[in-house]
């Protein structure tokens, strides 16, 4: 299925048909291509090079699999049931500049996980990032320290089949992908007021 957007100015492919679906294939996912997208979640940028992210992988229904799948709320266990590869992402709160929580700790490691998504669109896999999991869960399941805190749960795998999915599921999979335009959201002179860039002028 093609989900490719009609951009408003041209961008790179990758990032054109990068999107999130829940029906995935039952389909194991190479190593190798495994290994590249925590090889590039490594190589993404952070704050004073603090590098916070850390991730819990299951493969294949093997133990851990299980154990995140676990954590997952209803709603996302529905659609999950046979997605080959789960990861839960994890940051680590505390700065080793100086000892306290990190006002960027989240936002690195959601870098990291966004360029682990470029890298599964060109390894010709998507991902699905899911915040419907339960954090004291994962937390007791895989004997995470204090300092860290569970972020995301990540669905990893190779695009399956919108008919396999509920029907209400199955609606949101075939939908028209939507974001805001530019105009809302890139400002200049004060908040809320279009860039020049954006509106021509």
């Amino acid at each position: 299925m093609n989900k490719t957007v009609i951009t408003s100015t041209p961008i790179n492919e990758l990032a054109r048909n990068r999107w999130s679906p829940r029906a995935f294939l039952d389909k194991p996912v190479e190593r190798v291509k495994l290994v590249s997208l925590f090889e590039a979640a490594r190589w993404s940028p952070s704050g004073g090079n603090e590098q916070p992210w850390r991730f819990i992988i299951g493969i294949d229904h093997d133990e851990p699999w299980q154990k995140i799948f676990s954590t997952l709320n209803e709603g996302n266990r529905e659609w999950n049931r046979q997605v080959p590869v789960l990861i839960l992402s994890i940051g680590n709160r505390i700065s080793s500049w100086d000892g306290n929580v990190s006002d960027y700790f989240q936002y690195d490691a959601g870098q990291s996980v966004a360029h682990l998504s470029i890298e599964a669109m060109s390894q010709g896999l998507h991902v699905h990032q899911m915040g419907g999991f339960s954090v004291a869960g994962a937390r007791e399941l895989f004997e995470i320290p204090e300092n860290f805190q569970p972020l995301t749960v990540i669905s990893v795998g190779y695009f399956g089949d919108p008919e396999s999915l509920p029907e209400k599921l199955k609606q949101r999979e075939l939908q028209e992908r939507k974001r805001k335009e530019l105009s809302e959201i890139v400002f200049s002179v004060k908040f809320g007021e279009p860039a020049t860039i954006i509106n021509g002028k």
